[in-house]
């Protein structure tokens, strides 16, 4: 419950308008502890409107509620932002996981992101993707 109430005050801070639906994405994605696709939440929804459901993804996005994870040859998953995520601007460090034996994917936060010294390059993002197997099939 008191997780809910977090997400319910995110809706407030960020104006958005907390509809059944809405709240419902998020019940989701709070009971995973790892990335889901669309697919993932179209079958958690039963039936539903797809529609809604894309635009949802889209303004929870662009309000820094979820985040999109894009891993080369993978379906396009999704995960809850941290608190301090502004709007369209993701602010967590952290690196993606995918697991070979489950094939879920992991937002793992960084105690510390990596430095680069480059020279005469300006590092605007970056991305850190690592497979293996995760904690629950090793």
């Amino acid at each position: 419950m008191q997780h809910c109430c977090k997400f319910m005050d995110i809706f407030s801070k960020k104006n958005i308008r907390p509809t059944t639906f809405r709240k419902e994405i998020v019940s989701i994605f709070e009971a995973k502890d790892h990335a889901i696709t669309t697919k993932e939440i179209e079958e958690a929804l039963g039936k539903h409107d797809r529609i809604t459901l894309y635009r949802t993804l889209k303004l929870f996005i662009e309000n820094g509620v979820i985040h999109e994870i894009t891993l080369p040859n993978e379906e396009k998953t999704y995960a809850l932002c941290e608190e301090e995520c502004a709007d369209g601007e993701h602010q967590h460090e952290h690196l993606h996981f995918k697991c070979e034996v489950c094939e879920r994917i992991y937002c793992i936060e960084l105690p510390q992101a990596p430095q680069f010294d480059l020279k005469n390059f300006i590092v605007k993002s970056m991305e850190i993707n690592l497979r293996g197997i995760c904690d629950h099939c090793n």
